[in-house]
C-alpha cells in the first residue's frame, strides 16, 4: 500500500514502480531518516501538535526499527517505494495508530532533503578524517627525507635538484586545501530544511529552530522552496571530490612513473601490487592505476548532476532523485581511493641513491653553475650560454657536470675555480635555497613544524 495511494484507483504498473522506486539505493540513509523522524516528533510534542504519549511510542518504535535493521533481522523490502515509506510502514505495523501521526507537518520533500543533508554531513566528516590520515602519512615521508635529493621536473624534464620531502610537501598543500574545501561545504550546507513541507511550509505551529538544534544544524533554512530543491551542496561536494581525485591521480601518475624500471625511484610493497598471468617478472602498480582511472568516474558524477539540475524549475521535481546514486558512488569511490592510497604510501620504499644519481645525471645543478658565474662577475645571459656549452660537452662525453675536470671547466670559461665543485654539489644546491617554500633543509623544517601544528601532532 502506497502512503499516497488515496487519490488513485489503480495499482502502479510494475515497471513504473521499479523505475520510480529508490529503496535499492536510498536505504543507505536509514539512520539519518530515523534520526530526523525522532527529532521531528520530539518537536511536534513540544509544540503540542501530538501528545507526549504518542511521541514516546513513535520514538520507541523507530528505535526498534533501527536496532532490527542493524542486527540483520529486518530487511529492506523492494516493495517499498523508498526508505521513508519503508520505515513509516514498519512503524505503523509496530505501534499502530500513533505511527500514523509521524508525518504530521512534514512532506517527503523536506524529509528527503533533510536525510540527504544529514548523510552528506556525516560523509564529509569521514572524508575529512581520511584526508587527515593521508596527510599524516605524507608528513612522515617529509620528516624522513629532508636530505633525500632527487630531480625536480618541468615538462617531465629534469630541471633543478629538490628533496623528496619538498616533492611530497607539494601534495601536502593540495590535500590541505581539499580539507579546507570540505570544511567550507559543511559550514555552508549546515542549515536544516525540515519544516519546509512540500514547498510552502505548513500551517502547523512548528518550531524549526528547535528541530535544527536537535539535529546539530546552525539554524533552519530561510526559504521553503529553495530548501526542498537545493542540491548546490551536492554539486559543491562532487566538485570537491573531483578535485581530491585529480590530486590523487596526479600523485598516482608520478608513482607509476617512479615505479617503472627506467626510474626505480620507488618500490611499491607486494601487498599493494599485482602480477601478470603470463609474465612472471611483472609487478604492476595496480592501485595507483585504478585510483587514476576512477578519477573519471567521479568527474562523471559531477557533470551528470550539473546536467540534471540545469533545467529544473522550482520547486521539487523527481529528476532530483538522480542525485543519490551519483553522490553515493562518488563518495564511496573517493573514500576507497584515499584509504588504499594512504596504505600504499605507508608501505612504499624509496630508492634514495637512485634518485640522487638521477638528479646528478640530469644536469639539475646547471642553474647553480650559472649562478656561480654570475657571482663571479659574469652577466647572467653570458653565464647562461657558458653553462649551455658545459652541458653540451657533458652530453658528448656522457658525463655529469660533477665529473668534469677543472681543466675542462676552464677551457670553456677561465672564471671557474676549484670551488665550482662545492657550488654545484646537490647538497649545496638544495641547502642554499632557504626562503620559505623552498627545498632547503632549514626552510623545509619550518614547513614541517607548520604541518605538525596544522594536524595537531
Amino acid at each position: 500500500m502506497k502512503l499516497w495511494g488515496g487519490r488513485f484507483t489503480k495499482e502502479t504498473n510494475r515497471l513504473v514502480h521499479n523505475f520510480n522506486a529508490s529503496i535499492s539505493f536510498d536505504q543507505k540513509f536509514y539512520r539519518q531518516d530515523i534520526r530526523g523522524s525522532i527529532a521531528h516528533v520530539t518537536m511536534l510534542a513540544k509544540q503540542g501538535i501530538i501528545s507526549e504519549t504518542d511521541r514516546d511510542t513513535i520514538i520507541k518504535g523507530l528505535e526498534s526499527i533501527l536496532s532490527d535493521i542493524e542486527n540483520g533481522t529486518l530487511y529492506f523490502s523492494p516493495e517499498s517505494e523508498d526508505i521513508h515509506s519503508f520505515i513509516e510502514q514498519n512503524l505503523i505495523e509496530r505501534v499502530g495508530e500513533a505511527g500514523k501521526r509521524l508525518h504530521t507537518g512534514r512532506s517527503r520533500n523536506d524529509q528527503v532533503a533533510l536525510d540527504m543533508k544529514l548523510y552528506t554531513r556525516d560523509e564529509l566528516d569521514e572524508i575529512d578524517g581520511l584526508l587527515k590520515n593521508l596527510l599524516t602519512s605524507i608528513l612522515k615521508v617529509m620528516e624522513e627525507h629532508l636530505e633525500t635529493y632527487m630531480p625536480g621536473f618541468t615538462h617531465l624534464q629534469k630541471a633543478q635538484p629538490i628533496t623528496l620531502a619538498h616533492h611530497f610537501g607539494a601534495y601536502f598543500e593540495m590535500f590541505r586545501r581539499d580539507r579546507s574545501r570540505i570544511c567550507d561545504i559543511r559550514s555552508r550546507m549546515n542549515l536544516c530544511p525540515l519544516g519546509s513541507g512540500a514547498l510552502a511550509g505548513t500551517t502547523y505551529p512548528l518550531d524549526r529552530d528547535y528541530t535544527a538544534s536537535l539535529l546539530e544544524f546552525d539554524g533552519p533554512t530561510l526559504n521553503s522552496m529553495d530548501s526542498v530543491s537545493d542540491r548546490d551542496y551536492l554539486i559543491e561536494l562532487l566538485s570537491a571530490l573531483s578535485t581530491i581525485m585529480m590530486h590523487l591521480s596526479r600523485f598516482s601518475e608520478e608513482i607509476i612513473i617512479w615505479n617503472s624500471n627506467e626510474y626505480r625511484f620507488v618500490e611499491i610493497d607486494d601487498s599493494y601490487s599485482t602480477g601478470s598471468s603470463i609474465m612472471p617478472q611483472k609487478k604492476n602498480p595496480d592501485i595507483a592505476e585504478l585510483v587514476r582511472g576512477k578519477t573519471g568516474r567521479v568527474y562523471g558524477a559531477l557533470m551528470s548532476l550539473l546536467t540534471t539540475m540545469k533545467g529544473i524549475p522550482l520547486a521539487y521535481n523527481k529528476d532530483m532523485q538522480e542525485d543519490k546514486e551519483l553522490s553515493f558512488d562518488a563518495i564511496d569511490t573517493v573514500k576507497g581511493c584515499i584509504t588504499l592510497f594512504t596504505g600504499m604510501i605507508d608501505t612504499m620504499k624509496f630508492n634514495s641513491s637512485v634518485m640522487e644519481t638521477s638528479a646528478k645525471n640530469g644536469f639539475t645543478n646547471a642553474t647553480d653553475a650559472a649562478d656561480y658565474l654570475v657571482n663571479h662577475g659574469v652577466p647572467f645571459r653570458d653565464a647562461h650560454g657558458i653553462v649551455g656549452q658545459l652541458v653540451l660537452f657533458c652530453i658528448e662525453k656522457n658525463i655529469s657536470l660533477d665529473d668534469m675536470s677543472l681543466k675542462e671547466f676552464q677551457a670553456i670559461s677561465p672564471v671557474f675555480e676549484e670551488d665550482i665543485y662545492e657550488a654545484i654539489r646537490l647538497k649545496t644546491c638544495v641547502e642554499k635555497r632557504t626562503t620559505i617554500g623552498a627545498p632547503g633543509k632549514e626552510a623545509m623544517s619550518r614547513v614541517i613544524e607548520n604541518c605538525k601544528e596544522y594536524l595537531n601532532l
